[in-house]
């Protein structure tokens, strides 16, 4: 069986930070860094990954921060604005894989509401056998339930699996598992990572 890349999506595939929505609608800089470190906190957003309902999350915090209804609701509506495009390089590189006949997987922290809304805007996802995301799940990385579900759903394990993400703990779990797993810094370092695989 041939070995599969697995990527995560945010900061590897596509950028993604809060403030490319929210610089929109707070003139501030102080009043904005002041909002993500205290009202949308990539820390409460978390929770939608994990598989919190945003009819639940959202109302809860406009009780917070009343002041904010607008920017919460805005960050219900116009997630996709969070992600201002692909990571330099990195789409090349799936395409190149895909071409060479590579099996590609995503593992993604990512809430479900919110991949419906941002997957159907991206074709270089159909390049990927499967995607398994966090927030259908109802479990996130780097919790090892989510590890074993792509074991299941790609029928590899261990070092079959070239894994590529940009957060150390993430990488660690994979590695636990036996994956042959490389913290992703850019599109060049991790072709190299890819061609030492002999993936590429």
């Amino acid at each position: 069986m041939r070995k599969a890349v697995v990527f995560d999506v945010g900061r590897v595939l596509f950028e993604w930070q809060l403030a490319a929505l929210f610089e929109k609608l707070i003139d501030d800089r102080d009043e904005l860094d002041w909002f993500l470190a205290h009202v949308v906190t990539e820390e409460w957003h978390f929770e939608h990954d994990r598989g919190r309902a945003l009819a639940d999350m959202v109302p809860e915090r406009i009780a917070q921060f009343p002041a904010y209804e607008s920017h919460i609701n805005a960050y219900a509506t116009r997630f996709n604005e969070t992600i201002p495009g692909p990571v330099p390089g990195a789409h090349a590189i799936v395409e190149r894989l895909a071409g060479a006949g590579v099996p590609l997987f995503c593992l993604t922290n990512f809430g479900d509401e919110f991949w419906q809304l941002f997957r159907p805007t991206q074709p270089i996802f159909d390049h990927f056998e499967d995607i398994i995301v966090s927030g259908v799940e109802k479990v996130a990385k780097p919790e090892p339930r989510i590890y074993e579900i792509v074991e299941q759903r790609s029928g590899r394990a261990g070092a079959d699996l070239f894994f590529t993400d940009d957060n150390p703990a993430n990488i660690a779990a994979a590695k636990a598992r036996g994956w042959d797993a490389h913290l992703f810094a850019d599109a060049a370092s991790l072709e190299a990572q890819l061609r030492g695989a002999g993936l590429l």
